[in-house]
């Protein structure tokens, strides 16, 4: 049987930690990791042992606003090689779209990037049934801000940044994104056509071309050691709002045949319209209690053309509509 998904540390968080005056081993004891963690290479953390290393961060810097002061020691030789290697790109757009196929490498979480003629909105999608640490969700929108601010020297703001709960110190926040941060079901950081279009001064094509393939190795042997069920669910979660959770899409997403599909989820004992439906009921349940989405939006969020197909399809899994259900969760 498969273990859980692993994720690799950024040795050189170690490094801004000490920077900061923040004890490396105060945080790594807090968490019940190894003491020699940010020395030993590519170690693996699962999803509740990332959060913990978080969590310890902040307990151990006694400070609620640590991903600010992350932001603003940040440089380019203490990112994990996948951000490195972004920051050779031409600019923020192809930066992100590069940035969310190797994110995985380094948290449990999936980056959907969409570029339209006014904006690009790089939105994060956090593992089914778990809550990142505040500072964790918050820390990776303030990157999105540090980085483009390093790679481009220009001092931009973001058109718009969202979370389901915003930090507490919303002064201090605005203060250095430029915007407030503002409360919503999604957690987005949003730029301008203009800004996500700056050349990024730090662009190298012979460092991409060098680190990509390395990266490509390593996403390879990730995603070969996770379960089907697994790389489904995470296709589906980018595919539902589209309104293409098909068989098909989700093959392709993954780079493999239907057929292959079909065997690989028989193997582990399910099949693709369970695999969807429980990866809908999941979300649709996490809609409902933690969001003020209508039924309509959530229906649309789930790829159902129409909120009849979704009322039908809820009651098929709880026996409830989704209005009874989201009273009780009040």
């Amino acid at each position: 049987m498969t273990g859980p998904q692993l994720f690799t540390v950024n040795p050189g968080m170690g490094v801004l930690l000490a920077d900061m005056g923040v004890s490396v081993s105060n945080v790594l004891r807090r968490a019940a990791l190894p003491a020699d963690l940010f020395v030993r290479g590519n170690v693996g953390l699962s999803t509740g042992e990332y959060f913990a290393l978080w969590e310890a961060m902040e307990a151990e810097a006694g400070d609620t606003n640590l991903p600010l002061r992350l932001g603003e020691v940040l440089s380019l030789e203490v990112f994990d090689p996948p951000i490195f290697a972004a920051s050779c790109s031409p600019n923020l757009n192809v930066a992100a779209s590069r940035i969310a196929e190797y994110k995985k490498l380094m948290g449990p979480v999936r980056l959907s990037v969409a570029r339209s003629s006014s904006r690009t909105t790089v939105e994060y999608v956090w593992p089914d049934g778990w809550t990142p640490p505040s500072g964790l969700a918050a820390g990776e929108l303030v990157f999105w801000v540090a980085l483009t601010r390093l790679a481009t020297r220009v001092e931009v703001v973001p058109v718009e940044v969202t979370m389901p709960e915003p930090p507490a110190d919303a002064a201090a926040y605005r203060e250095y994104l430029g915007v407030t941060i503002r409360q919503d079901a999604k957690q987005t950081v949003i730029f301008s056509a203009r800004d996500a279009e700056l050349p990024f001064v730090t662009a190298n094509a012979g460092l991409w071309a060098f680190f990509e393939p390395q990266l490509r190795k390593r996403l390879t042997e990730l995603e070969a050691g996770a379960t089907m069920v697994a790389r489904v669910r995470g296709a589906l979660l980018e595919l539902l709002p589209s309104g293409k959770p098909t068989m098909d899409a989700v093959a392709r997403e993954l780079a493999v045949s239907t057929r292959t599909l079909q065997r690989r989820l028989s193997d582990e004992g399910t099949t693709f319209q369970t695999v969807l439906g429980e990866t809908r009921e999941s979300l649709a349940k996490q809609y409902l209690a933690h969001s003020a989405l209508s039924t309509g939006e959530i229906a649309f969020l789930l790829g159902y053309e129409e909120p009849n197909s979704f009322y039908r399809a809820f009651r098929g899994w709880t026996g409830e509509t989704p209005d009874r259900v989201r009273a009780g969760a009040g």
